[in-house]
């Protein structure tokens, strides 16, 4: 097992079990040179001791011939302290090469003649060798004292990193003089003499604890790693490769002809992989993580009770294919399987870019919003984002992570349950190349903490390498700052944007959410800003969501239209046409993605149905066909379909025509988008006799103020500001009189309407409406021109007033002025004042031809918006208006 010196082995039996116990022989009859010996630390004043001659040549002699065979002793002497002298042969029996006789035959060796019996052949033959040695000066009996065989040992490296660097990690001869535990050797380096203490690189064994009574307790298997270690390399010749030296410790792999002792530990389960030095391990991490995989898996030695992460889980569950639907943050995916489930996969072991609290709530006045104010989240969402959204994927489940409470007493967890696996397309590690960007951080675990990455070695090298080249998180350049505004519901922001956005045509456009089967938040990259966004052409079912008055129910298909549109179009680049906008400042517009109209792909899926806004629109046709083919399939929406006789729908449309059914009406307001209230004529008598009598009940009991809880759509009475009397109103934002005019009133001003004066009793009288046959100008100013003109030609006046048409939020229609019968709308197109609105209804025609022929007057004499020419040939113009070709 091991050669104390030139005439002192220590032996061991066969392994029974366990590490087989030592025992000490000394050879009979010889003396060999002392070894060199360290002065104790504890003794400064004491020296070092070094070699006599031919000492360590001795030792060098038995240990090549004897270490790692089979020997047979006779013990002839054991003294009181238990010392043991006798003949060591080679083999198996006294018959083998007699080692004591061989030292003496090398010159290594003198006999101890003092003792010498003459009747005791073995020592009378030791005599005659000696003295042929020294007639032959062999060894010792060399001439000139044998200084040269004396060793310089180095027992301290003054900087031992410069000493390991100076390796160039190249093998360095070396004989293991001493075994710590499995994993910790001192080895003799050649030929310079370098007493060096070496720790396994990539690896720790169970080790000897010291205790306080200076006694040593082993932890389990730490006497059979030692032993393992031991029997394998203990004054072995070898190769070490000095890898590293952190913090004086030198990191090393040691080699034998025979293998790797750092591998066959960790196969034979004598240790555990150690992440802090698994990097500099030069033969490949990945075979060490692979020795270790092994013990775990036949559960031997440090891991008989070992329970893999994914132990409970069925292959199929462990290992799979999917497609990606969405990226979160940047260290989740949703993924879609093969069975339609969705779920949320972590990548294992890596962290995000995050922020500290302080920075997070230094601006308590701006909404925090981690992708855009996170240094670096943007960047990592969107390299994830580019590189799989919508592809399929290969997933490895690493872990699960269990729910963690935010505390003791809480029953809410801070993190619910998290599957975490290793995600690759194409051979490439999803988590890694975000690593390798700077874009996300490596978690460091304890020792014994096995959820983590089954690639997590390849994570901690593409870190260092991204610390090394200064990528992402870990550059010292200025973070990258994404100012980004979020306009959506910020009406006057949209409506300042809208006419961007419609001179643009089709802009680039990443859907950054989506609410509903048609609502959608946009992120439109060059601009920087996001929207909200409202597919044009369809009325598409509407989810559930709480109303003021409770929760509405979903229409049905509402979550499958949702689901399609998330699919499809999802993080996704798309191109998007503005067309309008509403009054809560979202926009209003078609959505392309891969040549595919998302309007046109709800209503061909059956999912939505055409809305007449889409009539004046070039994809009409389209639309009306994908409709109408998915009602002859009866299909989701169209389930419970019945389809109308042809024959009536073309009696109907034949007989229908313009009427023209003019009655008076007073005009009582007019908006700023060109909307007007207008009063019947014929029921003014009743409506003031009615007025006149709710006012002296009023007079007689006055209601209290402000005891009236105001409620959306009610109607109710207010104190009207101008002339101090009392009307009947319905509420709304801004709250509408119904029998006169709007105004923005106080709640405290409210009271209940008097039963006998309900709208039941006379229906409200001030009705909307908006004007046929023109389009309003989008531009304030313009707009603003042809508001003025309406109040001072038409504003409480009589007028009278045609139906022409049904509009989305009120009805379309024609005025002429009371006395000349003059059209109030063709007068404005006449004086150049707005642009005509092309209906495509057969029966109105007529109308349209006219209101076209008066734009062509205007045009001709160049008035108002004409004055410049005809500007048609631009997609919009200075007043605002968006043009239909």
């Amino acid at each position: 097992n091991r050669v104390l010196s030139g005439c002192a082995i220590i032996v061991r039996g066969q392994p029974r079990g366990g590490p087989p116990p030592e025992r000490q022989i000394n050879l009979s009859n010889i003396r060999t040179g002392a070894l060199a010996r360290r002065a104790p630390q504890s003794q400064p004043d004491q020296k070092d001791t070094p070699d006599e001659p031919y000492a360590f040549q001795a030792r060098e002699f038995l240990r090549k011939m004897l270490i790692g065979k089979e020997v047979c002793f006779t013990v002839e002497v054991k003294t009181a302290l238990g010392r043991e002298y006798g003949m060591v042969y080679l083999g198996r029996d006294t018959t083998g090469e007699n080692i004591a006789e061989s030292l003496v035959n090398e010159g290594l060796a003198t006999v101890r003649r003092e003792g010498i019996r003459g009747n005791n052949p073995d020592q009378a033959r030791l005599c005659d060798l000696e003295d042929q040695a020294k007639a032959s000066k062999k060894g010792m009996w060399t001439e000139g004292g044998g200084t040269n065989t004396i060793r310089d040992l180095k027992y301290i490296i003054e900087n031992p990193r410069n000493f390991v660097d100076s390796m160039h990690q190249k093998p360095v001869n070396a004989v293991i003089e001493h075994v710590r535990d499995g994993s910790v050797v001192r080895a003799l380096l050649l030929p310079d003499y370098y007493l060096v203490t070496v720790m396994l690189s990539g690896v720790k064994c169970p080790t000897f604890k010291r205790e306080a009574d200076g006694t040593e307790s082993p932890e389990p298997f730490a006497a059979e790693a030692k032993f393992f270690t031991e029997s394998r390399l203990l004054q072995r010749d070898v190769q070490i490769i000095l890898e590293s030296c952190p913090n004086q410790v030198i990191l090393g792999t040691v080699l034998h002809p025979n293998g790797n002792i750092t591998e066959l530990l960790l196969k034979e389960g004598f240790a555990r992989c150690v992440d802090w030095s698994m990097a500099v391990y030069t033969q490949g991490a990945e075979k060490l993580r692979a020795g270790e995989k092994s013990a775990k898996e036949r559960k031997v030695r440090i891991w008989k009770d070992y329970v893999a992460p994914t132990a409970n889980m069925d292959q199929k569950d462990r290992q799979f294919v999917a497609k990606v639907m969405q990226v979160v943050n940047a260290d989740a995916v949703v993924v879609k399987l093969n069975s339609g489930e969705y779920k949320t996969i972590h990548l294992s072991s890596i962290r995000p870019p995050r922020i500290e609290g302080e920075e997070k709530n230094k601006d308590k006045d701006k909404r925090f919003r981690p992708i855009y104010d996170i240094p670096y989240m943007f960047e990592a969402r969107e390299f994830m984002r580019k590189k799989i959204i919508g592809k399929k994927v290969n997933v490895t489940v690493d872990y699960i992570r269990a729910a963690t409470s935010s505390s003791e007493t809480s029953t809410i967890p801070a993190f619910a349950e998290r599957t975490c696996a290793t995600v690759t397309i194409g051979g490439i590690n999803i988590a890694e190349a975000l690593v390798s960007k700077g874009f996300a951080t490596v978690i460091r675990y304890r020792q014994d903490d096995d959820q983590r990455s089954s690639h997590y070695d390849e994570l901690l090298a593409a870190e260092a390498r991204a610390i090394k080249n200064g990528k992402g998180l870990h550059s010292k350049k200025e973070v990258p700052i994404h100012r980004v505004a979020d306009i959506s519901g910020e009406t006057q922001k949209a409506k300042q944007f809208l006419p961007f956005l419609q001179r643009a045509g089709r802009s680039e456009a990443v859907v950054e959410y989506v609410f509903s089967g048609s609502r959608l938040k946009l992120y439109m990259p060059k601009e920087t800003c996001l929207i909200t966004f409202l597919l044009a052409g369809i009325e598409c079912p509407r989810g559930s969501r709480n109303m003021p008055g409770g929760m509405q129910v979903a229409e049905p298909f509402s979550d499958e239209a949702m689901a399609f549109t998330k699919e499809l179009v999802l993080q996704r680049e798309v191109e998007v046409e503005v067309e309008s906008m509403d009054k809560a400042g979202n926009f209003i517009g078609w959505l392309h993605i891969e040549g595919v109209n998302l309007s046109v792909a709800l209503v061909e899926n059956a999912l939505s149905k055409v809305h007449f806004t889409a009539e004046r629109s070039s994809y009409y046709k389209t639309l009306v066909s994908g409709e109408e083919a998915s009602r002859l399939r009866k299909d989701k929406i169209w389930a419970n379909y019945e389809e109308k006789k042809v024959e009536e729908v073309v009696h109907v449309m034949e007989e229908k025509e313009r009427t023209a059914n003019y009655r008076a009406v007073y005009v009582t307001e007019i908006t700023d988008t060109m909307h007007f209230y207008t009063q019947d004529v014929e029921t003014g008598t009743q409506l003031e006799n009615l007025m006149e009598t709710m006012r002296a009940e009023i007079a007689a009991q006055p209601p209290v103020e402000g005891s009236y809880a105001a409620r959306r759509g009610d109607y109710c009475i207010a104190n009207f500001s101008a002339d101090g009397e009392w009307y009947v109103f319905c509420l709304s934002v801004t709250c509408t009189f119904v029998f006169d005019y709007r105004e923005i009133v106080p709640s405290t001003r409210l009271a209940v309407i008097p039963p006998a004066f309900s709208t039941r009793t006379l229906a409200a009288q001030a009705t909307e409406y908006t004007f046929a046959y023109i389009q309003v100008p989008q531009d304030e100013d313009a707009r603003a021109d042809v508001v003025d003109s309406l109040v001072r030609d038409i504003q409480n006046t009589q007028c009278l007033l045609n139906v022409e048409h049904s509009g989305v939020t009120c009805p379309h229609v024609t005025l002429q002025f009371a006395d000349s019968k003059d059209d109030v709308g063709l007068s404005l197109v006449k004086e150049g004042m707005v642009m005509v609105d092309v209906r495509k209804e057969k029966h109105l025609q007529k109308m349209v031809t006219e209101y076209l022929n008066g734009q062509e007057s205007a045009k001709t004499a160049r008035l108002n918006i004409w004055r410049y020419g005809d500007f048609r040939d631009d997609d919009a113009d200075e007043f605002g208006y968006k043009l239909k070709k």
